[in-house]
């Protein structure tokens, strides 16, 4: 409660009021005369102060509005009543009454030139220069109904409760006693003995006799009941079902090939080293040199630099930037270097080493493909005909299968299945298109009728069609007797396991070494350091950690392993508390977090003290007239 209402003194201002206000107005319908009918109410009352019906149905609208939003759907009366948005509200409301009521109790109150000041420097009611425009001022309430001295009062309270949080919680700070108390709490680690106890341990269990498993099966029914199936029959409309390789001629993906011939091409790549010289004199006696035989790979040494920083890359001419360099780049054979070249970025030496001279498929190696891509495209140009077509043959009395036929569709029929995509023997069906959203739709159509189709992919439909219905049931232990006997072997090791530990972690508690009893069971005892609070531990899990952060030095316990194939026995060997561990090893975020919460626990006090001091009470009644009021 005193969450929302300590947030709304601190930065409830008076842009975000009156936006509020005109959303409340707009969704509802509501005006002040509308609302005059509970205007006499009052709704709160703490001593001198109350709160009438309009107030509290303003606050309960705009409550109303924030929850809408959260859902993503206009929360109706009920709904709202149904979360307790009444009760919040008028909770909210008595917070702030009783906080008006101590203001005036102790004289506090805002000057003339205060709440000017306030008003004006309102960004809600300036213009585009920054400045108090007090056409804006009255044009804003005119829209919501509410006068200049209605919201000069308003503002006015708000920024006297904001005085009472504030001399509160202004500049609180979680003690450093107690952020110390947290970080020797996060830091500390623990070092843990523990011995994973197998099933084999308690293995093998014998087969169950008639009586227990039929008893065991009764407390488990529901556990292999038969969900309800239906017959699924659909046919898949997209490119790829109708298309026809056949009807492209050799013709066609010859014209093709030749048109798009470039498609079909990989450009001349060069590997190209370029070397950039301060000036064209250094370039040009580096190029005098190469040409008397000194090496490239010399020059770029003598100048500072490596392989890496010369290496351009291996690049097709087009992709080069430097026009200059790629025209001299692609003039060059193999292991040439150029003259001196005027790049973008000064005079530079190109080297080439290696040619990947252009490559082009031949017909041979794409006339498939160019098949498939032609058919494809003609499928998708003809798709909605085609889609017409079924439509107007389904409309004119055609069956499902008729129509597939006649179009030359695939009907797919799925004899059984169920809400969760699977087969009777439990297989789950990954083949359906869009399988959510179909299995859904399978589930909530009647049977034997036509459905609207669905739509798949990009362009793509799916029609469906419910054949039958088997409805949910519970199976005969004969049905499932494999299974049962299965699953009660499991929960028996289980259980028979978990007895075992207990027997053990007895005998440990009692002064058993972990030692001896590892030995016994022929199995080797662990160690585990450096365990942290809260840690989600690959070997104990969250769970289990909490359960050793649980108890002090010395104490032992059982826990299930994380994999839920083994219980672990486990004693608590040594506690470590962090070295040097005070106040600012929590980290920043946290103290404010801590601070915080202090500072609304403080002002629940306040409030709740308040409260009782002012006889602070609610009229349910009036309550109930507020919210009833409509729209006239």
């Amino acid at each position: 409660m005193l969450e929302t209402m300590r947030s709304a003194a601190g930065t409830w201002v008076a842009k975000l009021l009156l936006l509020l206000l005109v959303v409340s107005f707009a969704v509802w319908g509501i005006s002040g005369s509308m609302l005059g009918g509970v205007g006499g109410d009052k709704v709160v009352t703490a001593g001198g102060t109350s709160v009438s019906g309009v107030e509290y149905r303003l606050a309960y609208d705009r409550q109303v509005n924030v929850m809408s939003q959260q859902f993503g759907q206009r929360l109706t009366r009920e709904q709202a009543t149904a979360l307790g948005i009444d009760n919040q509200v008028a909770s909210q409301l008595v917070a702030g009454a009783v906080l008006d009521e101590q203001a005036r109790k102790l004289g506090l109150g805002l000057s003339k030139d205060s709440l000017a000041q306030l008003t004006w420097d309102d960004p809600a009611f300036q213009n585009a220069s920054g400045q108090f425009d007090r056409q804006a001022f009255e044009y804003i309430l005119r829209q919501i109904g509410m006068r200049p001295e209605d919201y000069l009062k308003n503002r006015a309270q708000v920024a006297v409760r904001q005085q009472i949080v504030e001399a509160i919680s202004d500049g609180m700070k979680a003690p450093d006693t107690f952020l110390r108390a947290v970080a020797l709490y996060r830091g500390e680690d623990r070092t843990i003995d523990y011995l994973p106890l197998p099933k084999s341990l308690v293995e093998p269990i014998a087969a169950p006799a008639d009586d227990v498993l039929k008893a065991w099966f009764e407390e488990n029914k529901k556990n292999y009941a038969a969900p309800e199936y239906r017959k699924l029959s659909y046919v898949k409309l997209e490119p790829e079902d109708i298309m026809d390789l056949g009807s492209i001629t050799d013709e066609q993906v010859r014209q093709d090939y030749d048109k798009n011939k470039s498609h079909f091409t990989t450009a001349e790549t060069r590997k190209i080293d370029q070397l950039v010289f301060p000036s064209a004199d250094a370039a040009k006696a580096a190029s005098d040199a190469i040409k008397a035989g000194t090496a490239f790979d010399k020059i770029v040494a003598d100048q500072g630099k490596t392989a890496a920083d010369v290496a351009l890359g291996t690049l097709s001419k087009d992709t080069i930037a430097d026009k200059a360099v790629a025209e001299a780049a692609f003039a060059l054979q193999a292991s040439q270097v150029s003259d001196v070249v005027q790049g973008s970025f000064g005079p530079v030496l190109v080297r080439v080493s290696e040619i990947a001279p252009e490559a082009v498929k031949s017909l041979d190696e794409v006339k498939d493909q160019i098949r498939k891509d032609l058919a494809l495209a003609e499928a998708n140009r003809i798709l909605l005909d085609v889609h017409d077509s079924y439509e107007d043959a389904r409309a004119g009395g055609e069956s499902m299968r008729a129509t597939a036929d006649k179009l030359k569709l695939k009907v797919v029929t799925i004899e059984a299945i169920d809400r969760a995509g699977q087969l009777p023997d439990g297989t789950v069906v990954n083949t359906l298109p869009d399988s959510r959203n179909l299995i859904q739709a399978l589930f909530e159509a009647e049977a034997a009728i036509e459905n609207p189709p669905l739509n798949i992919g990009t362009n793509g439909f799916v029609f469906y069609e419910v054949d039958g219905i088997t409805p949910a049931r519970d199976r005969a232990l004969d049905e499932v007797r494999e299974k049962v006997v299965a699953d009660w072997t499991a929960a028996e090791a289980t259980k028979r396991l978990r007895d075992k530990a207990t027997e053990l972690e007895k005998r440990l508690k009692d002064g058993a070494a972990m030692d001896v009893i590892a030995g016994e069971l022929k199995l080797e005892k662990q160690t585990k350091r450096g365990l942290k609070r809260e840690a989600d531990d690959a070997d104990f899990g969250r769970e289990g950690a909490a359960a050793m952060f649980a108890m002090g030095e010395g104490g032992t316990g059982v826990i299930a392993a994380p994999a839920g194939d083994a219980q672990i026995l486990f004693k608590v060997v040594e506690v470590f508390e962090p070295a040097g561990a005070d106040a600012s090893a929590v980290p920043e975020d946290a103290q404010k977090t801590f601070a915080s919460g202090m500072s609304d626990d403080l002002l629940d006090q306040l409030v709740a003290q308040l409260q009782g001091e002012y006889k602070a009470t609610i009229d349910q009644a009036a309550i109930a007239r507020a919210i009833a009021v409509t729209p006239q």
